[in-house]
């Protein structure tokens, strides 16, 4: 698995390499230009380097864009129990953009649950502490992270 310590580092003082990473994926994101062969080339930067660096550097306004968060849940098989998950959910500023369920057995049903987490406060830590406090909640635990940037 792939290290995941990020820093926040003043742009002066990266390697300018970085920097035309960065300028080549807004160029991309802006539709400025349509290949990543013309954003490179644009940029004055080698195919290999974006290859290599594009997925390590994003610009932290983009860190706080769109980030949707998949969790599964097993919560046990009593009435209200899924709503007061979505009424946590919706009291930390998350967003509950799909929710599939499976049929109870033995007393559990599994809920996979898509937020959308640009509005929250707290840390994905911290929501999911939260989540397994909620009575009735017997695990929770992220699936799947998907960023838009």
């Amino acid at each position: 698995m792939p290290d995941e310590t990020f820093f926040l580092v003043r742009s002066d003082i990266l390697p300018e390499t970085m920097m035309k990473v960065v300028e080549a994926k807004e160029l991309l994101e802006t539709r400025q230009v349509e290949t990543v062969g013309e954003a490179v080339k644009r940029v004055g930067l080698s195919r290999s380097a974006f290859y290599k660096y594009k997925d390590g550097i994003h610009p932290f306004n983009a860190m706080t864009k769109e980030k949707i968060v998949t969790v599964s849940m097993n919560l046990e098989h009593r009435s209200g129990v899924l709503s007061k998950v979505l009424s946590y959910v919706a009291r930390v500023g998350g967003n509950v953009l799909t929710i599939n369920q499976t049929i109870p057995l033995q007393g559990l049903a599994n809920v996979a649950m898509s937020v959308d987490t640009v509005q929250m406060e707290q840390g994905m830590t911290q929501f999911l502490e939260g989540l397994q406090e909620v009575d009735g909640v017997r695990k929770a635990f992220v699936v799947g992270r998907s960023e838009t940037l």
